[in-house]
């Protein structure tokens, strides 16, 4: 008996993706025995943290790296770094920010549920422009003498009121404002990793969790050393606002292993793959009549990765959220995305093996 059958918990075929609340993604055998076989021995854990993030900096052709428990504490930390920069009175003073910088720029619109992180280390968010509107001249004179960063959220870049980030580094630079860029799921393309970088910006952050393919509790923050560094002297197990967000050596080595798994990947393959689970999918579920039944990508500002084909599936005779609630009935439970009364598939969890089994209960539900 298996830990979830012991605990009466069902498990899962992903037909949604790399989500947090349902276990980010399965890591290979490698990960885990890297883990395992970091698990037998004791360590430093601040000379294994900066060991291996000098390590994954060089394989992912960064100035520097450093590993957290997930892109939420990437927030965090980076917000302490730019605000306390590696002034040790000030980290330990903190969520205090009295005589410090401590205003965090970001676009009305790049507003998201994660921001709450931004304001563990005392920081305060200052918002430029509208929902729907925002120019790059409302970000110059939204600085002064008390912001501490600007904060960028990549999945909102589709927005109305967004502005592209290389319109805004320049006003950004002249200021001396660092910029910090949310890519927490933005992978893949594998380009991304350096695509933000290149543009610029300070520091990029990513969940180690979802194509990474690592710990779920794992994330990376990458860019420039300064801040790289300050980020690291506020990580567990030094005493600041991250000693809460505790990075263990069995996670360390996990991602690691993981970056290197990711780098010896072939993209191509795996979007023909996924291209062609997706096709399979849709014309098998077309074929019982009982549907409206699509391909194609998301367009939504939110939804990543965005470049890989999902099958789309507007029930005839129910609605999609009454499929969707006999999916997650079933035992596994069957967990997709819904949108605009539609059922998505995203095939990026799923393995080959599992495509009968999701097709047929989809079609088995939508009567």
């Amino acid at each position: 008996m298996n830990i979830y059958k012991q605990l009466g918990v069902k498990t899962i075929i992903n037909g949604f993706g790399t989500v947090s609340k349902i276990g980010g993604s399965v890591m290979a055998p490698e990960v885990l025995q890297a883990m395992t076989e970091a698990s037998k021995h004791y360590v430093e854990i601040n000379t294994l943290h900066r060991a291996a993030g000098k390590y994954i900096a060089e394989l992912l052709e960064s100035e520097a790296c450093c590993i957290t428990c997930g892109a939420a504490a990437g927030i965090a930390l980076a917000t302490a770094a730019c605000i306390a920069r590696n002034d040790p009175v000030k980290r330990l003073q903190l969520p205090n920010v009295e005589g410090m910088k401590n205003e965090v720029l970001m676009l009305k619109c790049h507003r998201i549920l994660y921001d709450q992180a931004l304001l563990l280390s005392g920081a305060k968010v200052v918002e430029i422009g509208a929902t729907s509107f925002a120019m790059p001249e409302q970000v110059e004179a939204a600085i002064n003498e008390k912001t501490a960063m600007f904060f960028y959220v990549s999945e909102n870049e589709s927005m109305r009121g967004s502005i592209e980030l290389p319109r805004l580094i320049p006003i950004l630079k002249k200021r001396d404002v660092p910029v910090v860029v949310d890519a927490a799921a933005e992978l893949p393309p594998r380009s991304n990793i350096s695509k933000y970088q290149k543009m610029g910006a300070d520091l990029v952050l990513f969940s180690g969790g979802k194509e990474l393919r690592g710990p779920q509790s794992s994330g990376l923050i990458l860019g420039r050393k300064d801040l790289v560094e300050a980020c690291q002297a506020s990580s567990s197990p030094n005493y600041s606002i991250a000693r809460s967000m505790k990075i263990d050596k069995e996670t360390i080595a996990g991602i690691t292993r993981a970056v290197e798994l990711f780098l010896e990947k072939d993209y191509e393959k795996i979007y023909e793959t996924w291209t062609k689970m997706s096709n399979f999918m849709a014309t098998e579920i077309d074929k019982c009549g009982k549907a409206f039944v699509r391909t194609g990508f998301p367009h939504e500002a939110g939804i990543q990765p965005a470049n890989i084909l999902r099958v789309y599936i507007q029930p005839k005779e129910k609605t999609a959220q009454e499929v969707y609630d006999r999916l997650l009935s079933l035992d596994p439970q069957i967990y997709t995305d819904i949108r605009g009364g539609e059922i998505v598939i995203n095939p990026q969890c799923l393995n080959e093996s599992e495509l009968k089994s999701i097709v047929d209960a989809i079609v088995g539900n939508l009567s």
